[in-house]
């Protein structure tokens, strides 16, 4: 089938389209495509439930089998993916116990990172945390555009920058697992948010700066839990009703 950009691979998984994956040089290979995968999955452009094959990544990335077989073994340990009886690797599915662990996990240390960051934020971080969420709602206001990248990138862009203020690569790195873990979440999150509408995706962050302005850990942390319990709490609310349909029909 003919795709924007060229012919995409029917045998790709659905919802990924040919412009996801980018090809990458010989140069570091192996850590190259470990890169790129892991970025896909934290910007969310697998779904959950999507069966990746090797030969298929490895075709897309412009590599041979190995790098790719050997970037999916490190995202299996880093419980991004997981494995198959046949031996293939899947994004995993969306649970309500998986949902509550990640978010429980997610509030808990991010929520340190805001309290570590708090003394040391200049007027220059929040001035760039204030821009970086103006670019996000103007990209939102681009109705009709697939914009999802975009917002998706501007996101981790606001929150990093925060978090890297908290001077701690050991909690940074945990906190950049928790998001590899959770792309697939926040996909389907934005995909019930724009069949539902409701407050702007940036309305917590918005709030998150102020408190920040005031040096209001309390509410820091509030509106930080509030921003990230929104998309666990869309597809909760998705699992709710479908319940209900299950227990009438069943």
């Amino acid at each position: 089938m003919k795709s924007k950009g060229g012919w995409r691979n029917e045998s790709m998984p659905a919802g990924v389209d040919e412009q996801t994956l980018s090809p990458v040089g010989r140069e570091t290979l192996q850590d190259r495509v470990y890169a790129e995968l892991r970025k896909s999955l934290v910007n969310g452009m697998f779904a959950a439930g999507d069966v990746l094959r090797i030969v298929d990544l490895a075709d897309r990335l412009q590599t041979s089998t190995m790098p790719v077989r050997e970037a999916l073994g490190r995202l299996v340990s880093e419980k991004a993916l997981e494995s198959l009886p046949n031996r293939s690797v899947r994004v995993p599915l969306i649970t309500r116990a998986r949902l509550d662990d990640l978010a429980r996990a997610r509030i808990l240390i991010e929520g340190r990172m805001v309290s570590l960051a708090l003394p040391h934020l200049t007027h220059e971080d929040l001035g760039i945390l204030r821009k970086v969420n103006t670019d996000c709602d103007a990209a939102f206001e681009q109705h009709g555009k697939d914009i999802g990248h975009v917002t998706s990138a501007l996101n981790q862009r606001f929150h990093f920058h925060l978090y890297g203020v908290a001077r701690s690569p050991v909690l940074l790195s945990i906190v950049e697992s928790l998001w590899l873990q959770s792309g697939a979440i926040i996909r389907q999150a934005a995909q019930i948010h724009d069949e539902q509408g409701g407050l702007a995706a940036t309305d917590h962050h918005w709030a998150l700066i102020s408190a920040l302005e005031e040096r209001h850990e309390e509410a820091a942390l509030t509106s930080l839990a509030n921003d990230i319990s929104r998309s666990f709490d869309l597809i909760r609310g998705r699992l709710d009703a479908q319940e209900r349909v299950d227990v009438r029909y069943g």
